[in-house]
């Protein structure tokens, strides 16, 4: 019976009849703004246990401009027992799905898959090492993770203050702040609906998190980043991009196409392609090495080389957590895969505040966890250390300097020179200050055109600190 009511909510998003070439761009456009919605109701409703109402008002708020009008008419059904989202676009066509596995989140199906393609989705074969993470000791579990005594009335005033959508940035909406200082957490603050144990995506937070996979298999010696990245499609005899090493993918310099600055890989993201599809397709316009532009393909493609190096696809999508994330204590993060089972590590994770805290504070110990070591010796020094080619000057986001999969910081951002940060979309954001010892978390669901002032309230922090 719901049929009918279906095809009329999607007509209404399809225009009218136009010359071919037109039609098919539209529709292949509302495909991608179902992928979409379809992308974020999966993940916030089972990685994050959100309603429809909360992931409607903060994930498909304030997107870009162009998803946001279509994607408020596009009727979606959440199935809670088999853990799908369906989201219809087109009368003709199946709906956009995204499906739910324990462990590696939501992944899209490709535009044009049937339910019955979920049993094929990879799975994770990997179990946690213990069940009672909260109870472990501070950093690895929550017990005793804040600093004795209340927090400092200054800082706790700044903190508050990261909440009020004005001092930081007009129209900024803060979900989060955590403050670890020689440790411990000495501020910590969420916006209603949010606490230490909710996830959020990380948009290109993730990036940083995919450096420090790449530094694991290069401290078990499956990968070198001076060596011709494991990219397989790239084999072929005579093909130029066999020449694109890992440490060129790592600091944005692969010399690959990828479009205008920023790499906006909807396909990737929410058409239902995978990488081994798309990114490995894109060609050489540059010499590797010679230019920096920023580019969510080269994140990816270091991984995809990870998963080739490993060569075991079980092995690979335990790795993350094995070697990685559960060392540390981040029980709450998930990372997304393709249909294809490859890692979306240049944005596609949902982790928790306090997860990335952690995260911070694997790098502030040069890579070491309760002693022992997680990623290699110098890893640290090396994705904070500014690569050949850097952002030119008036660039998106340029100011701050680039290493690997990290943005560097200093005077000219009024912060220490050592500082550096992970930065996602929407305000996403993971600061490390080595020499003051201080990690700082903000998470956010900042709109287009509005950003959270990372560095001058890291400034600020600081100064309350002394």
């Amino acid at each position: 019976m719901r049929r009918p009511m279906l095809a009329a909510a999607v007509a209404l998003v399809l225009i009218a009849p136009q010359p071919t070439g037109a039609q098919d761009t539209e529709r292949h456009q509302a495909a991608l703004v179902a992928g979409y919605k379809a992308a974020f109701l999966c993940s916030g409703v089972f990685n994050a246990g959100q309603t429809e109402a909360q992931v409607t008002a903060d994930d498909l708020t304030g997107i870009y401009a162009e998803y946001r009008e279509p994607i408020g008419k596009l009727p979606a059904v959440i199935d809670r027992e088999a853990r799908t989202v369906s989201v219809a676009f087109a009368p003709d066509m199946p709906p956009r799905i995204a499906a739910w596995r324990p462990g590696l989140g939501c992944t899209n199906l490709p535009i044009g898959a049937r339910v019955s393609t979920v049993a094929a989705l990879p799975r994770l074969e990997a179990r946690p090492p213990r069940t009672n993470w909260d109870a472990q000791p501070w950093p690895t579990g929550d017990r005793g993770a804040e600093a004795p005594g209340p927090t400092p009335p200054a800082l706790a005033a700044l903190v508050r203050a990261a909440f009020d959508g004005a001092s930081y940035g007009k129209g900024s909406k803060t979900t989060a702040v955590i403050v670890v200082a020689d440790g411990r957490i000495v501020a910590e603050q969420y916006r209603a609906g949010y606490n230490k144990h909710t996830p959020q995506r990380t948009w290109s937070v993730g990036k940083s998190l995919a450096a420090a996979v790449v530094g694991a298999a290069v401290m078990d010696g499956l990968v070198d980043p001076k060596a011709p990245a494991t990219v397989p499609e790239w084999r072929g005899r005579g093909d130029p991009r066999g020449a694109v090493t890992l440490d060129n993918l790592l600091r944005m310099s692969s010399g690959l196409y990828s479009g205008k600055a920023g790499n906006r890989t909807d396909r990737l993201y929410f058409g239902g392609t995978a990488v081994t599809e798309e990114t490995v397709a894109q060609p050489l316009e540059a010499p590797p090495g010679s230019r920096w532009l920023y580019a969510n393909n080269d994140t990816v493609l270091a991984v995809r080389a990870v998963r080739a190096a490993i060569g075991d696809d079980r092995r690979y999508l335990a790795y993350p957590f094995t070697d990685l994330f559960w060392r540390i204590g981040m029980a709450r993060t998930t990372p997304e895969t393709d249909w294809q089972g490859n890692f979306v590590l240049s944005s596609q994770v949902w982790t928790t505040a306090r997860d990335l805290a952690r995260f911070g504070l694997l790098h502030l110990n040069d890579g070491v966890w309760n002693g022992e070591r997680v990623l290699p010796a110098g890893w640290v020094d090396y994705v904070t250390t500014a690569g050949p080619a850097q952002p030119p000057p008036g660039a998106a986001g340029a100011g701050p300097g680039y290493g690997a999969q990290w943005w560097l910081f200093g005077a000219a951002q009024g912060l220490p020179e050592d500082a550096y940060a992970a930065q996602g979309n929407r305000g996403q954001y993971l600061m490390v200050i080595p020499s003051r010892r201080m990690v700082i978390v903000r998470r956010g669901f900042d709109g287009t055109g509005e950003r959270f002032e990372i560095a001058r309230f890291s400034a600020d922090v600081l100064r309350a600190r002394k």
